[in-house]
């Protein structure tokens, strides 16, 4: 079963090495997993998505290193 764990946008920089607005620029772009709302001014992203969107970046590299 997935994990419904919330982390809040200073573990997403760290977990992904990108920049604040990179997140959002990605986010807006449809390349990044969206937000979640947690309340009226809090969000957060579900760990699963950030993990498997780092997957996903990880084998993409993978495979253009191979090519």
């Amino acid at each position: 079963y997935m994990s419904n764990k919330i982390i809040r946008l200073p573990e997403v920089i760290n977990k992904t090495g990108l920049s604040r607005s990179t997140i959002y620029l990605g986010m807006a772009k449809g390349i990044f997993p969206k937000t979640i709302s947690l309340s009226e001014r809090a969000v957060g992203w579900l760990d699963s998505d950030i993990e498997l969107w780092l997957d996903k970046r990880i084998a993409a590299s993978k495979v253009a290193n191979y090519e």
